[in-house]
């Protein structure tokens, strides 16, 4: 009888096949979602209406993983969630078996090679080349060593117009007090020689933009991570009559998605000098504020996104002095939820709720701006369910399609309707390439020099 550990079981669990390999568990306990390149065999399973990744590893690395996964949940770090290990598997002619690791599937998550394989373009790489930038410096500020930091260890989640990363597999990882120079460096080299390859295999695939070379981009990587460290980390010396520089700081590092807990201010003996350096912790004051206000618990730039578009309805109901939380109360009964439910049923699995709201207020810039006049949200949100988002895929796993008695088709199968070649491809506005003119914090997401200019002038 295999050994369960879990800090809250799920019962339906115990009646799955765990007598036999994962590579040969039956159809009707999988689910055909799209994964990685991993060197272990890994499946997604549905129990119920619950979707778990299982891969089946040796028992020392399981068990390190899934105790350093629940440390990475108590420190609030974008990481998948650890659900248990099973241990203690024996075949049916008594033979063990490896172990295996279960996590809970990240729902509207994709491994990068699916990101690719409907064909990317190169402002779409820079996004998820920042976003592997701001997750190895997080993991770094809270004193985790990687060990193994790569495009296939990773998962990433539609954030407004960028990427959110996800930290996915964690069996080299480490977590200290704080890092020494050496280990960060140490991470960088492995992230260096890791990304390279997998931006060579893109390219021998011809999935990769010819414009952009495999050494270039990983180059990029380590060269934004060291201009974003020493944002976030470096001390900065000003004389007392430039107060504002401290101001100025706090609003970099918001702007990249980091909050400030504290700032160590010094000054010299006759306070001519001031030294400050930040201690930063990680993003979240968006997307606290967002769901202090209306419950809804997002991603960073999504929260920042929907917060600006209540700010407009506050000022377009001239509500500017009201109590701001009676005020997000009316919008998300007026305005988001009236414009989500007009979504057809059937189309409410392309995107979460709260990405398929930023894409109808891009939907509705682009539509103004071509018209020349403000469009209401209503007739943006109509025109993109008819030409956008019916030929979207499925981002979310179907609550009816995990009923059925089969495996789920892969939403992402080219042979669905995402070929690798040149043929016609759904328009998606948030890759536009007009998106690039317009001053969103998230299309120059690691542009630190400008940020800088901005906030000193």
């Amino acid at each position: 009888m295999p050994r369960f550990l879990a800090a809250q079981p799920d019962s339906r669990l115990i009646t799955l096949p765990w007598a036999i390999l994962l590579a040969d568990w039956p159809e009707e306990n999988l689910v055909a979602l799209p994964r990685g390149i991993s060197r272990h065999v890994v499946r997604f399973v549905r129990v119920g209406r619950e979707v778990y990744a299982f891969k089946e590893v040796v028992e020392h690395l399981a068990l390190h993983e899934y105790r350093l996964l629940r440390d990475l949940a108590r420190l609030d770090t974008p990481s998948v969630e650890a659900v248990g290990v099973v241990t203690e598997r024996v075949d049916h002619d008594g033979e063990p078996l490896d172990p295996i690791l279960i996590t809970r599937h990240l729902q509207f998550s994709l491994p990068y090679r699916s990101l690719f394989n409907r064909g990317v373009r190169q402002v779409t790489v820079n996004r998820l080349v920042d976003a592997m930038v701001v997750l190895v410096a997080r993991l770094h500020l809270i004193g985790l060593f990687w060990g193994d930091v790569s495009l296939s260890n990773t998962l990433f989640r539609r954030d407004a117009g960028a990427f959110a990363a996800y930290l996915v597999d964690l069996e080299t990882g480490e977590l200290h007090d704080q890092l020494t120079d050496g280990q960060r460096e140490h991470d960088l080299t492995i992230a260096r020689t890791n990304l390279y390859g997998e931006f060579c295999d893109l390219e021998a695939g011809g999935l990769l933009d010819e414009a952009l070379d495999p050494l270039v981009l990983a180059e990029a990587i380590e060269n934004r991570y060291r201009e974003l460290w020493d944002e976030l980390t470096a001390v900065e010396e000003f004389n007392a009559g430039e107060m504002h520089r401290i101001e100025s700081r706090v609003r970099r590092l918001n702007a990249l998605g980091f909050d400030v807990a504290e700032l160590d201010i010094t000054t010299d003996f006759d306070g001519s000098t001031i030294r400050i350096q930040p201690k930063v912790v990680d993003a979240g004051h968006h997307s606290r504020r967002l769901i202090r206000l209306t419950g809804m618990d997002t991603e960073e730039n999504q929260a920042r996104r929907l917060l600006n578009d209540l700010d407009y309805y506050c000022a377009r109901t001239d509500q500017q002095g009201a109590d701001e939380a009676i005020v997000a109360h009316e919008w998300l009964t007026e305005q988001f939820e009236p414009v989500l439910q007009s979504v057809p049923m059937e189309l409410r699995a392309k995107l979460e709720p709260a990405e398929l709201y930023h894409e109808m207020l891009e939907h509705r810039w682009f539509m103004s701006e071509r018209a020349g006049a403000e469009i209401s949200m209503e007739e943006a949100a109509q025109a993109y369910v008819n030409t956008v988002l019916r030929g979207l895929p499925d981002e979310e796993i179907a609550v009816s399609a995990m009923e059925s008695t089969g495996p789920l088709a892969n939403p992402f199968d080219p042979s669905q309707g995402f070929a690798d070649d040149d043929s016609e491809k759904p328009y998606d506005p948030w890759e536009d390439e007009a998106a690039e003119a317009r001053e969103e914090p998230a299309e120059a997401y690691l542009d630190i020099a400008a940020l800088r200019a901005k906030t000193q002038q």
